[in-house]
């Protein structure tokens, strides 16, 4: 076993982070779907497209169109179609719907994916140990301290909750649910491409090739079959003295 830090290879770390996003895609969907039966948001999507349907129905128009249709609609045909969305914009229980659809959706996919970050990269890595969630287990990676000394609890949390969900999963989703429902453009894309870019630069320049969720925690992901992981400074202190000691020793008999 080695003190020095032993980096695991870019390969086991990439299949155990893909092994572990597909668990944690499928747990954040069974989440969702079990969030969205309790809060009733099929009800108000149901709702909502009754709306739509009445006023379609009103109007004789279609609101599902595409930017470059309504530009090809003539004068009269776009009045019509202008009237229709004005009609729906001021119903009342048409815009509650389409509000509470909107409010359930940041809900439901915080939600989801917070438990799903918190079952799979924070609860059972405390199960298994050493960091490690059921990817870098089959993978044989395990997580330190930069410092050589075992992982702890809220270095864990804030690797999980601020690194992995906030910054690198939360603001890039939001973004793109804000780009979706038309109330970012451009900004958000470059947001979310300024974040990509972060994570590259770091994954290169720094010296253990750590992400941003490593850098936040000041954690290294490692190969377990060859790391030594000491559970404190003190204990690393001792070890380190243990060598240096038979190092003399050695030099004195030759």
């Amino acid at each position: 076993m080695l003190v020095d830090i032993q980096k695991a290879s870019m390969w086991k770390r990439i299949s155990a982070y893909i092994f572990d996003m597909i668990l944690l895609g499928i747990l954040a969907v069974g989440l969702a779907t079990v969030l969205s039966f309790a809060l009733g948001y099929d009800k108000y999507a149901a709702d909502l497209d009754e709306a739509y349907a009445k006023y379609e129905r009103e109007y004789g128009v279609e609101f599902g169109i595409t930017e470059d249709e309504y530009d090809a609609m003539s004068e009269e045909d776009r009045a019509v179609f202008d009237e229709a969305s004005f009609a729906v914009s001021a119903d009342k229980d048409a815009i509650y719907s389409y509000n509470m659809i909107v409010n359930l959706t940041l809900i439901i996919t915080t939600f989801s994916i917070l438990l799903s970050y918190l079952a799979l990269e924070f609860v059972l890595p405390l199960v298994f140990k050493n960091g490690q969630t059921l990817g870098k287990k089959i993978f044989g990676i395990a997580l330190m301290r930069n410092d050589g000394v075992k992982i702890n609890t809220v270095s864990l949390f804030i690797r999980t909750v601020l690194g992995k969900f906030t910054v690198e999963t939360m603001i890039p989703v939001l973004i793109l649910i804000m780009i979706f429902l038309g109330s970012m453009g451009v900004v958000g894309v470059i947001v979310i491409g300024l974040i990509g870019l972060l994570q590259i630069i770091l994954l290169i320049a720094t010296k253990t090739n750590s992400a941003i969720h490593d850098v936040l925690a000041n954690t290294v992901a490692v190969d377990f079959a060859s790391q030594r992981i000491f559970d404190s400074m003190e204990e690393q202190i001792e070890y380190k003295k243990q060598l240096h000691a038979e190092e003399v020793a050695k030099r004195e008999y030759f």
